[in-house]
């Protein structure tokens, strides 16, 4: 071990720093941690321990094993965009960071793969290999900041998983730090949907409660040929729904299939870049189809008809590259535009069936008047995945407290309807209690018992994903002692 300097008497942190080479390999006073106390779910904050900041996967375990012999609870941060509360250290935790963990490994155009370190920004690998014809199909909104291991870690999605899935569907392999300091390799690298278990879904998604995943294999898809894009206005949100449902039933399936409400377009027009969307629209939709440039021409000429049957009020194909890149801008800037119009804001995550968005939208707008908040909608309407967002303002007394109960009743509509609580976003702090409006005790308690297989000591990011009693035996004592 070498010697480093600390300003601290703290055995661990000494300890730690030693297990990580560079400079500044640990953080540890109360003004640097401040940075490090919540993700992009700001309501709740803790302070960690400390921030250590290995460089590879090595570093990683002798950090991840430390803590486990000493009984340390640690998690994994990658660029701290989430938006559950998943890398919040509410108990203290030793913060492992991931972002000096930032090379593209290896692109192997011959098998479309590429492997990357955790810390790799998304966006990035999409501007890494375009230029030989390729791209990395999950997009984020916010793919520009956001890395590829937290994007394992909440399974994220984006604009265009309507037609190419989410994070999971482009998995081929990844290599892990179990929580007790063991490296190990998922899945064959080369070969998708290997026999066995399916330890790359299961990790995939797992909020980092079962792994540091420290590499990672993904697949690389080839440029489509052609792609073109439509914005249409509707005067009713109900139509601008019904359009959705329409345009998928015609049997067209867009790579995205986007729609914001009246309250979005106003955060969206006054923020980074306005596109001049009327100020009186009820709903906008975004509607990009790509592929074979043989039949492009037709699906767009059908989703115009489709969007003229529901009383679009104008419908109108970009133009050009710079057009439509502007057009996608403005909605990628959705949940950050919400600041442009409220103090805060609450993103919600909730997903339905398509058929039933104008009923959901309905009982949120409820919802809204019920709580005296105002509530924008800006979602992935093609599957479903709503993104209500909750505006607030933190300095009125009680406006948080409204503000989270009114983001669980819209997971609970979202639930009623056959939905889920969250398609992308994870579950984290902010939506443990919801997990009952979707499973039952016993389905909690068989998902508890896959962590303990995997984190049987529990010092890797406990307090995430299961609401409190988790297990079955604990809900029962509780009953007995009301």
């Amino acid at each position: 071990m070498r010697r480093v300097k600390l300003k601290t008497k703290d055995p661990h942190i000494q300890s730690l720093a030693k297990l990580v080479e560079g400079p500044n390999p640990i953080l540890y006073q109360k003004e640097d941690l401040l940075a490090y106390d919540c993700d992009g779910f700001t309501i709740h904050k803790h302070l960690p321990k400390a921030v250590v900041f290995p460089k590879n996967s090595e570093e990683v375990a002798k950090v991840v094993q430390y803590c486990s012999e000493h009984d340390l609870p640690f998690l994994a941060r990658g660029a701290g965009t989430g938006l559950s509360g998943g890398a919040i250290p509410v108990n203290g935790e030793v913060i492992i960071s991931l972002v000096r963990m930032k090379r593209l490994l290896r692109v192997d155009l011959e098998n479309r793969q590429a492997v990357v370190e955790p810390g790799y920004v998304n966006l990035k690998l999409t501007h890494s290999i375009s230029d030989k014809g390729y791209y990395y199909a999950p997009d984020p909104s916010s793919q520009y900041c956001c890395t590829i291991g937290g994007n394992v870690a909440e399974n994220a999605g984006g604009a265009h998983c309507l037609k190419y899935g989410v994070t999971t569907n482009h998995i081929l392999g990844m290599e892990v730090v179990l929580p007790n300091g063991e490296i190990v390799d998922i899945g064959q690298e080369g070969v998708p949907d290997a026999p066995g278990y399916d330890l790359l879904g299961l990790l995939t998604g797992s909020e980092g409660t079962l792994g540091i995943v420290t590499k990672i294999t993904v697949r690389i898809l080839k440029n489509p040929q052609e792609k073109q894009t439509v914005l249409a206005y509707f005067d009713r949100v109900v139509d601008g729904s019904q359009a959705v449902s329409d345009i998928i039933s015609a049997g067209i399936v867009p790579a995205a299939l986007e729609m914001m409400d009246k309250i979005a377009i106003e955060g969206v027009e006054a923020a980074a870049f306005p596109v001049g969307h009327p100020k009186d629209i009820e709903a906008v939709l975004l509607i990009e189809v790509d592929g074979i440039a043989a039949g492009i021409d037709e699906q767009i000429e059908q989703i115009l008809d489709v969007c003229r049957t529901r009383h679009v009020r104008e419908v109108k194909v970009a133009q050009s590259e710079e057009e439509r890149q502007k057009w996608w801008a403005n909605r990628k800037t959705g949940f950050g535009a919400m600041g442009a119009i409220s103090p805060d804001y609450l993103v919600q995550d909730g997903v339905i069936p398509r058929s039933k968005l104008p009923t959901v939208l309905e009982q949120i707008g409820q919802i809204s008047e019920t709580y005296q908040l105002r509530i924008a909608n800006i979602f992935h309407a093609g599957d479903g995945n709503l993104h209500p967002l909750v505006l607030f303002d933190s300095r009125v007394p009680g406006e948080t407290e409204r503000a989270l109960e009114a983001g669980s009743e819209c997971l609970k509509v979202c639930a009623d309807v056959g939905g889920s609580i969250t398609g992308e976003h994870g579950v984290g702090i902010e939506k443990r209690e919801e997990m009952r409006f979707v499973f039952t005790e016993e389905e909690i308690e068989a998902q508890t018992e896959i962590r303990e297989v995997f984190n049987p000591s529990n010092l890797l990011n406990a307090g995430k994903l299961f609401p409190s009693p988790s297990r079955c035996a604990e809900v029962k004592q509780e009953l007995k002692s009301v």
